[in-house]
């Protein structure tokens, strides 16, 4: 992982941080000030989303970190530690507002409640808006850095424009006549939050165990492997995600005739073409077999 890389990522992440430190306590001002258990629910989602972009950071800066004696094939995968980590604190802070909300519907809170003024629906409008735009901007540094942990906290910002959409459906029911719609969005909130935690987890474990790369992905490396002068054929081809990077264990033949430093100059083509033309590959490994006449 590169300094560009890390740089990037971490520029990525302060932004989220100040967005959502300004979208947390706008939105608990709102929600206090025009009574919405809602808004107060989805600034309690933002302020959480703080800490969580907090974890990101650190996760990013310690895979970024050159291998030692003790990790010899680097720290990638720390960026999914840090993904768990954060898929952990959004379903915690899922079920505090789910547990909330159903208490509120089964001791009948919302009779007699005050309903929500106009000032909650500008926020949660406000909250849409800006966190909609996160998502984009978040999502497309992920992709072009190939950042697990910038794509799960990307779509913690899709999750949060859901959750002040649902917000804002529930405020503008309850200031009709149906205050019940408070509390019942902010268990559809609890639900969307804890999906994409769910989400952000099954990714991470993907990605921390020795799982293959994508079939299409492994036929472009054996198309480029039987590309070069000299080989024959391939009898093995493994490959296997680590982090946001792939290895690649390749079993090539080749004429059993050459000389031990023509194969070699064989192998070495290989491993130079694939590193080349797929920069997600960080280790090889060619070996050459006789072919079987």
């Amino acid at each position: 992982m590169d300094d560009n890389f890390e740089k990037t990522a971490m520029r990525v992440s302060r932004l989220s941080v100040l967005a959502n430190i300004f979208l947390a306590a706008f939105k608990m001002i709102a929600g206090v000030a025009a009574h919405s258990g809602a808004m107060i629910s989805d600034a309690v989602h933002s302020a959480s989303d703080v800490l969580s972009t907090i974890v990101v950071m650190i996760g990013i800066k310690m895979a970024g970190k050159d291998s030692d004696r003790e990790h010899p094939y680097g720290h990638e995968r720390m960026e999914c530690v840090a993904a768990i980590i954060l898929a952990t604190m959004l379903c915690v802070t899922g079920l505090g507002i789910g547990r909330a909300a159903i208490d509120q519907i089964v001791s009948k809170q919302y009779n007699g409640i005050i309903v929500p003024g106009l000032f909650a629906m500008i926020a949660a409008g406000t909250s849409v808006v800006v966190k909609e735009a996160m998502f984009w901007y978040t999502r497309s540094y992920a992709k072009r850095l190939d950042s697990g942990a910038l794509m799960a906290d990307a779509w913690h910002h899709r999750s949060d424009a859901f959750s002040s959409v649902g917000a804002l459906i529930g405020i503008y029911f309850a200031r009709h006549g149906y205050p019940i719609m408070d509390a019942v969005t902010s268990l559809i909130i609890c639900v969307l939050i804890i999906k994409a935690a769910y989400e952000i987890f099954k990714d991470a474990i993907d990605k921390m165990v020795d799982r293959a790369c994508d079939e299409e992905t492994e036929e472009k490396i054996k198309e480029v492997v039987l590309a070069q002068q000299g080989v024959e054929g391939i009898d093995l081809l493994i490959t296997r995600v680590f982090g946001n990077k792939i290895y690649v264990d390749l079993e090539i033949c080749a004429d059993g005739e050459k000389t031990l430093k023509e194969t070699h100059g064989i192998a070495e083509c290989v491993h130079d073409q694939i590193e080349e033309n797929f920069p997600k590959v960080k280790h090889i490994m060619v070996h050459v077999n006789p072919i079987d006449e």
